[in-house]
């Protein structure tokens, strides 16, 4: 069967600044994954761009991609360094030369070290902070891009953050987990605004993680709506003022009480039965569960912003580059206004606190070499997002 696209769909690529480009001074630098590695180098994209942006513009039209902040802005309010902008101008001049077009996100986990020492997004005031330098972003770099993403996963950032303790600054404390979701909401409704001022035709929204949260037993039944009220009805509620819906999706999540993951369970998640990753159950369905339950809530156009699998032997992701599309494809034809469908990611890189053990690219990125190397699956996601079509047996 052939699944066909409107021609004004978006198909492209995504990455983030932290993941691919050398650590300068923000607060995950030096952070130690559990795969042994330590996010320092990366990928060397900076060292790379001409060979990147070939790369990018062969996958897809559009790209999608952050700017680090800590090299941007090295104090609070201070004007941009204008290397740093000379060398982004550079790779967004290079992108643009080869027809790519950029959804940018203004914040994507990471924080300068002098932002990140002084509380961070825990102190309302602060948010001022992250406010200028966004401004001053759109101010430098609008005229460049064509979408905006104020902010990647606000559910994932302060979970992992001040939940789990996974990420920095590695607390468990759900009540400062709320009081930044508090604060990132109120800058994202200003950059909103700043935004639609300057460039009134530029579509603005958020991108949300959304995940289907299920229990195996009674045990799991509280965790899981305590999980799912959090992370799919709490925290959106905080950015509705935008022009679309963005959203990632990769797993189904089940509860015992404690998650069953593949990475943190593969004993259960194999005695369940469950189709896995490397990282997660694959539960393509579920995109559809979140898609609809987005869309009814919300009715706004709705972006997937990141959807992909950790799959270091590639043959899963030949699979599930199909089964989303089909997916998708599906929405679309029962009326659902789905504007666009990001891929994460181009070519494999720090998969944050798990490390670049995790292999998410479309390319194989060598850690040592910093090679890139071509999967048989991008050849399957270029296909459809070149030609907005794929076939499937």
């Amino acid at each position: 069967m052939q699944y066909v696209f409107p021609k004004d769909f978006i198909f492209g690529t995504s990455t983030a600044a932290t993941q691919i480009e050398t650590a300068f001074e923000h607060d995950w630098q030096y952070v130690k994954s559990n795969d042994g590695y330590v996010l320092d180098r990366t990928t060397d994209h900076e060292q790379r761009l001409e060979e990147d942006a070939n790369l990018i513009a062969a996958l897809a039209p559009y790209y999608r991609m952050s700017l680090m902040w800590s090299k941007l802005q090295r104090q609070a309010f201070a004007e941009l360094d204008p290397d740093t902008v000379a060398h982004y101008k550079n790779f967004i001049a290079m992108l643009q030369q080869r027809g790519v077009k950029i959804m940018l996100v203004l914040h994507h986990f990471t924080n300068p070290v002098w932002f990140s020492k002084n509380e961070g997004w825990e102190k309302k005031e602060n948010l001022y902070q992250w406010v200028d330098f966004a401004q001053k972003v759109v101010d430098t770099f609008g005229c460049h891009v064509t979408l905006w993403n104020t902010f990647n996963e606000p559910n994932v950032y302060a979970s992992n953050g001040w939940i789990t303790g996974y990420f920095p600054p590695f607390k468990n404390n759900p009540a400062k987990a709320a009081t930044v979701i508090k604060h990132m909401g109120i800058a994202h409704d200003l950059m909103y605004a700043y935004i639609k001022k300057k460039f009134p035709l530029h579509a603005v929204g958020i991108s949300h993680n959304s995940i289907v949260f299920t229990s195996e037993n009674l045990l799991g039944w509280f965790p899981e709506r305590l999980s799912d009220w959090w992370f799919m009805e709490w925290v959106p509620q905080h950015f509705e003022q935008a022009d679309f819906f963005g959203m990632s999706y990769y797993a189904r999540v089940s509860h015992d009480p404690m998650p069953i993951t593949y990475m943190n369970s593969p004993h259960k998640i194999k005695k369940l039965g469950k189709q896995h990753d490397d990282m997660w159950e694959y539960h393509p369905e579920g995109l559809r569960t979140c898609i609809d339950r987005y869309w009814n809530k919300y009715h706004k156009p709705i972006i997937i912003c990141e959807n992909g699998v950790a799959d270091g032997n590639d043959t899963l992701r030949q699979q599930a580059i199909v089964d989303y599309a089909r997916i998708v494809h599906q929405a679309l034809q029962d009326g659902i206004d789905i504007k666009g469908y990001f891929w994460w990611t181009a070519w494999d890189n720090f998969e944050w606190n798990l490390g670049p053990a995790m292999k998410f690219g479309l390319y194989e990125c060598n850690f040592e070499t910093m090679q890139r190397t071509k999967r048989p699956s991008a050849d399957i996601f270029k296909r459809l997002a070149h030609h907005k079509m794929i076939e499937a047996s």
